[in-house]
């Protein structure tokens, strides 16, 4: 072919010069040389040349001809189309070197040298490869017109660096002993490194790649690493289940898999690292799957390890059936507190407290541990949703008394924002309840209480919770309630017309009246009681009604004593005091201006008050905190024939007492408010 190429340039050269005829310019081909001239030997000579240059290059000795001088040598070879020949020749000398390295490793066993363990053994045969490496380089850059020419245009043929490979594959490595004794070697040092000795990671990285480049790698070496694998990191994951706790369980399998990730960078091939790290998933986490949660999930939960129980969800994802068995363990963790805290009276007062900071507790679970995963933000809710139901009417109770703590007057524990924050995760609970009619009831009547009594600590809050009720449930379940709101707004206009009314008339009572107008229907429904009133306050009942009515003829008006309450002046030994109380308590003590003693009995004929409310009412003013009335004889239970007597000795810091009423047991249908 190099003949043909110079005949074409040599034609072409002619022609040029032939459609140019006269021109003066020459036209000069630099390094055109001649084909050399053959000589009958010199086939024969050329290639003992070769061959004692690549016997040089084979022991390591010094090659005698000018590597230039060798490669035009070969380029000669080939012009004289001897290329078959040469290659044939030029195999056949590499074979026979390849053959006889095979020697070494075969008497390696027999050699009765203490320091050939294992270990040398693998750098002799590492040796052995880099030399064959370095030798084939640069024999094939002598021979690279050969394999550029020749070999390129067979495609039948190996290159001369295949040819190498090939070499020592067939005759080295594909040797059982020589192949046996590498691979058990190799696992040899990498159960070391697992074990936490130091390796030569260089050396092991030098072999594989061999394997890997000789082509033998996955069914001499991987196969019998990924079995030994499994066989170690089953015995570990079944012993250290039995000695650690699930968060050390769970770092030493993090731990684990970094290590084998490290490997496959520093010196496995990049194809083991699936079926690798497979392995180790599978042995130390998805054969203990069901274990590790029953050991330790709840623990985690209860304790809150954020950092182990990120590491869990993380780990359990890359199993296959992981996630979805740690989503029915975190719901049932959920269902099993949530239903504890739910259904233990014991714990009724804590409960909604306890239940916002279960929601947050798990709800910052969900987001940072288990990376907002909507499966398990929804298995949350609906296990909230289960257990929070399991006992009827009681949470929705619970939850409408604690939105009253938050919105009476005198919670300091937030500002404004902070209730605003509060009102937004009860509503979250209050989702979850069925009942949310009993819910209404108990709002109902908490609101009636702090409207009446002008005990919201804002209202505000008090509309931004109207706001998140109509929002959630729809205007019909906050028709009354925003009803309630207009009563007061109305009732206000109306005593200040009422105010102006009294200035007018010619005999102005001492007492100041108060009166709120409420609409029967949107306000709860009290048990009616006829009481006996001090004829000053009959009569300014009368007036107040003769001027509603006088402007909204038609209407009636019934009175309620249950929800009056009154501030009363009273003198002692210390000296005056302001007692705000309920109407009831204000119509016992006005009896003491009239007498000094009095009995049970008695105080109920001149009241009117029914029996078990005058009982609460006499144990509030006379077993309380506050005692402005004695009992005698003493006790905290007020009995038949027991006799009251005014306390002129009561002491107490504060100019205004509030005396709390004893309240009747609350039940949905029947309310008591006192003030």
């Amino acid at each position: 072919m190099a003949e043909d190429i110079r005949q074409n340039k040599i034609a072409n050269f002619s022609a040029a010069m032939a459609s140019k005829t006269g021109a003066s310019k020459k036209l000069v081909i630099k390094n055109f040389k001649d084909r050399p001239k053959m000589t009958e030997t010199y086939t024969e000579d050329t290639w003992l040349k070769l061959r004692d240059a690549v016997g040089a290059i084979q022991n390591s000795t010094s090659i005698k001809y000018n590597l230039e001088e060798l490669y035009q040598a070969v380029e000669n070879l080939c012009s004289y189309k001897v290329s078959p020949m040469l290659y044939k020749q030029l195999r056949q000398v590499c074979e026979d070197h390849v053959r006889a390295q095979i020697q070494q490793f075969k008497e390696y066993p027999l050699l009765n040298i203490d320091s050939l363990d294992n270990l040398s053994f693998l750098k002799r045969m590492n040796r052995c490869w880099q030399d064959h490496c370095r030798q084939t380089i640069m024999i094939r850059s002598i021979f690279l017109f050969l394999d550029r020419t020749y070999v390129l245009q067979n495609s039948l043929l190996p290159s001369i660096w295949d040819t190498g490979l090939e070499l020592f594959r067939t005759h080295i490595v594909s040797d059982g002993v020589v192949q046996n004794r590498t691979v058990e070697g190799i696992l040899e040092q990498i159960e070391q490194e697992r074990n936490g000795e130091t390796v030569d990671r260089s050396l092991l990285r030098s072999l594989l790649g061999m394997l890997s480049d000789l082509q033998v790698y996955k069914e001499s070496f991987e196969q019998r690493f990924l079995m030994e694998t499994n066989c170690l990191y089953a015995a570990e994951g079944q012993r250290l289940m039995l000695e650690r706790d699930v968060p050390e369980y769970l770092h030493h399998v993090a731990r684990r898999l970094e290590e084998e990730n490290d490997r496959v960078i520093s010196y496995l091939d990049q194809s083991t690292q699936k079926p690798l790290i497979s392995a180790i998933e599978k042995q130390l986490l998805g054969e203990h799957m069901t274990a590790i949660l029953q050991k330790g999930l709840s623990t985690l939960l209860d304790e809150n390890r954020v950092t182990e129980l990120t590491l869990l969800y993380q780990l359990f994802s890359k199993v296959k059936g992981g996630l979805p068995v740690l989503l029915q363990f975190w719901r049932d963790y959920i269902k099993s507190f949530g239903g504890e805290v739910v259904g233990s009276p014991e714990k009724d007062k804590d409960m909604v407290q306890e239940l916002l900071d279960f929601k947050d507790k798990m709800d910052h679970v969900a987001q940072r541990c288990f990376q907002r995963n909507e499966t398990f933000i929804n298995a949350m809710k609906e296990a909230f949703e289960s257990f929070i139901n399991k006992r009827p009417n009681k949470p929705a109770e619970l939850i409408a008394k604690y939105v009253d703590s938050k919105l009476r007057a005198g919670n300091k524990e937030a500002t404004e924002e902070e209730l605003e924050r509060i009102l937004d995760k009860i509503m979250i609970i209050f989702r979850f309840i069925h009942g949310k009619d009993v819910f209404e009831a108990f709002y109902k009547k908490d609101l009636a209480k702090r409207l009446l009594v002008g005990k919201s600590a804002s209202v505000d809050a008090e509309k931004s919770m109207l706001s998140k009720l109509k929002h959630e449930c729809g205007a019909a379940f906050t028709s009354k309630l925003e009803g309630m709101f207009k009563d007061m707004e109305l009732s206000k206009d109306i005593m200040i017309q009422f105010k102006q009314y009294m200035q007018n008339q010619s005999e102005p009572s001492n007492i100041e009246l108060t009166v709120n107008i409420l609409t029967m229907g949107y306000w709860p429904t009290y048990t009616p009681m006829e009481v006996h009133l001090p004829t000053e306050m009959v009569k300014l009942q009368e007036v107040f009604k003769m001027f509603y009515l006088g402007k909204h003829s038609g209407r009636k008006l019934q009175w309620q004593p249950t929800l009056g309450h009154a501030v009363l002046k009273a003198e002692f030994k210390e000296g005056k005091k302001e007692l705000q109380v309920s109407l009831f308590q204000t119509l016992v003590l006005l009896m003491f201006n009239e007498g000094e003693e009095f009995t049970v009995e008695e105080i109920h004929t001149a009241t009117g008050i029914e029996d078990g409310e005058l009982r609460r009412t006499l144990q509030s003013l006379a077993c309380g905190k506050a005692r402005v009335l004695n009992k005698n004889p003493r006790g905290k239970d007020v009995e038949d024939g027991d006799r009251f007597n005014f306390n002129n000795d009561f002491k107490h810091k504060l100019f205004r007492i509030k005396i709390n009423q004893i309240q009747m047991k609350e039940t949905v249908g029947h309310w008591l408010i006192s003030w």
